[in-house]
Parts: structure tokens; sequence; C-alpha cells
């Protein structure tokens, strides 16, 4: 049957179409299925719902396969890009303190910053388990927002795929970020030299301890959270007294021991540390020597490894101590000529041991 339209009656029907076409979409279903990954309108509807409308900003309201970037904005704030990518595997989602979409957005910006760099976009994408309750993603979609918020940045672009029922553990996270390094900073492992200071900006091991007990394994109570933030505040406040940073680092998986035996061996000096010196709660001490863990290699996720030339100490550490995030830092070491590549622990006795790298691991999926 012919049907013919006026111009008008069309121009009305094709704005009504594509209303229809460009109404966000809502998630119908309460667990997640393999049509969400489809490529289908269930795998828009779960985009539209989920990430667009909690990561909203102009940049990826555009809804193209890429995220497009003012490069004169860029500039205008440094002369160096600085990208880093990660994924997050952490088991449980929800932990003391924080959770994985939290985690993902901090851990990113923090492998940023600790070059110097000021974060400024995060890209965002999820490998889902089919059954994955889709009250939970949004909730970690929340999550990554308001951490994102806080800090200041923006996720602009990211990718969404499904796999099949005990293919994957609930959900991974995979994010990448882009900063900018400002003109005259530069900071890296192989710049240490013999007399540097080794300054850390507070408590070791909170976070592995907090993954630890929420697991549930272990009949331990304790009211340990994790120190999961973003640092790139107080790398901002440290570079304001002190451009000339050597090294930095955060202390995540394998905690300050791997930290510094990947700086001994990149700049070929020895460090030694001071055990006394290395703030550990009481608590985590106590599930250490439970479990025979050492809180030098817990995991951390808001603990930065700073190191500075000996004269600008000082100026370093009273900067760090005015920020929340470093009110409790101290200096816990120095770099020595000799011998290179080896890291020593002052004990608590007098005496000396090497702090090798982990063999192992201590504790997996921790991030």
């Amino acid at each position: 049957m012919d049907i013919s339209l006026n111009k008008s009656t069309k121009n009305t029907l094709f704005q009504k179409i594509e209303q229809v076409r460009r109404r966000q979409g809502k998630v119908q279903d309460t667990h997640i299925t393999l049509a969400h990954g489809s490529g289908g309108k269930a795998m828009r509807d779960l985009i539209d719902d989920i990430f667009v409308s909690s990561f909203d900003n102009p940049i990826l309201s555009q809804l193209e396969d890429q995220a497009s970037l003012n490069l004169s904005n860029l500039l205008q704030q440094g002369d160096r890009l600085a990208f880093t990518t990660d994924s997050y595997v952490v088991d449980p989602l929800f932990f003391p303190g924080s959770d994985i979409g939290e985690l993902a957005v901090n851990g990113t910006i923090n492998d940023l910053a600790v070059s110097g760099a000021k974060p400024l976009y995060l890209t965002c994408s999820v490998i889902l388990e089919e059954g994955l309750p889709v009250e939970i993603l949004r909730r970690v979609a929340k999550s990554m927002k308001a951490a994102a918020n806080k800090a200041g940045v923006q996720i602009v672009t990211g990718d969404t795929k499904v796999v099949h029922r005990g293919a994957a553990d609930k959900l991974f996270i995979n994010t990448a970020g882009i900063g900018v390094i400002l003109a005259g900073v530069s900071i890296s492992a192989h710049n240490i030299q013999p007399g540097d200071v080794v300054i850390i900006n507070g408590e070791l091991g909170n976070h592995g301890t907090a993954i630890l007990i929420a697991r549930g394994e272990l009949a331990l109570e304790t009211d340990i959270e994790s120190d999961c933030q973003p640092l790139h505040n107080l790398v901002e406040t440290i570079l304001k007294v002190c451009p000339q940073v050597h090294a930095m680092r955060d202390a995540t998986r394998g905690g300050l021991a791997t930290v510094l035996n990947e700086f001994a061996l990149s700049s070929n000096v020895g460090i030694r540390i001071n055990e006394e010196s290395i703030p550990v709660r009481e608590e985590v001490q106590g599930v250490c020597e439970i479990l025979g863990l050492d809180p030098l290699y817990l995991a951390n996720e808001g603990k930065l490894v700073v190191v500075v030339a000996r004269e600008n100490a000082e100026a370093v550490l009273s900067a760090m101590k005015s920020h929340p995030a470093g009110k409790d830092a101290c200096i816990i070491g120095e770099v020595i000529a000799s011998p290179p590549g080896v890291v020593f622990l002052k004990t608590a006795f007098g005496t000396e041991r090497i702090v090798d790298m982990l063999v192992g691991e201590q504790l997996p999926r921790i991030c």
C-alpha cells in the first residue's frame, strides 16, 4: 500500500523518530546479560543509563569512538603529556574505606601525579560477568564519578564488554589517563644520587590489610580502612617548594620495599631505611605478626615515596605535612653509594638486613 505524506507531516514524523532515537535509554534488566555486550539496544541502554548519566561531560556526551581533546588548552598547562593505563581486579569490589570504582580513578590519577603531571582526562573500560547485578555496576559508576569530581578530572571515553558467567569475577575495570607535565619538572628513578633523602607521606599497609579483612577469610575485626586517595594535589604542594624532586612513586602492589628496590636498581645506588622511622599502625603490625606478613610489602593506595636532595628535605617535609594527605609524612632513610642496587633496613635492634624485591605475592588481587 502506498502512503503519501506531505512535507510538513514528514518533518514532524522524522522529528519524533529522532527524539525517540536520542532519548536516553534505561536498563530494564536487574542483572547483566550477554545482550548488554552485543552492540545493540540493550548495550546502548546500559551505556546511557549507567555511564553517560554518571560521567556526563561535554566531551563524553558526543558519544564518538574516541575523545577529541583541545591541544592548545593542554599546551597552556605544560610542555609534555603524561599517559598511563592500569587495570583493577580487586576482590571484594567494596571494602572498608573505598571500592573498585574509586580505586580505579585514584590509582590512575596517582600514576600520572608521580611524574609531576596534572591529571586531566581518564578513560573507563569495563569487563562485566554475565549475572552481575546492575545495581552493583551503578554504584561503581557513581563512585567513579564522585572520585573524578573530587579530583577535578573528566572521564571522557570508554568501552563495555560482557563475558559468559564464570569467565570473569564480577567486574574488571581498565582505565587510562592523560595529564600535562609542568615545564621544568623532570621526575625519574634514574635521577637518584647518593646523599638523597627518602620521605613517605604516612602509614603503610592500610589498604592491603583492609582488603584482607574484608574478604572474611579470617576471624579478625579491625576498624582499618583503605588509604585510597588522590595524591596530585599533594604532589603539586611538593613541587611548589621543590621543583627539583629527583624521584617519586606511589607504593601500590609490592609496597614500599618494591618501590625502593626499583629506585636502587634504576639509579645503581643503595638505599638504607630505618625501621623505627617507618609509620605502621599497631593493628596492621598485629595482623602482619599473626599471618607472617611484612608491612613493607603490603599494598597502599594513597602512599607516596619521594626522594629529594638532602638540602631540600626539610622544606619538602614541611610542605607535605601542611597537606591533609601528607600530615603524617616523615623521613625514613637515605641513599648511599654502595653496594649498588641493594636496600638495607636498620632494625629496631640495631642490626641491618637486606630488604629484597618481593618474591611471589603476599596478597593477590588487592588492586
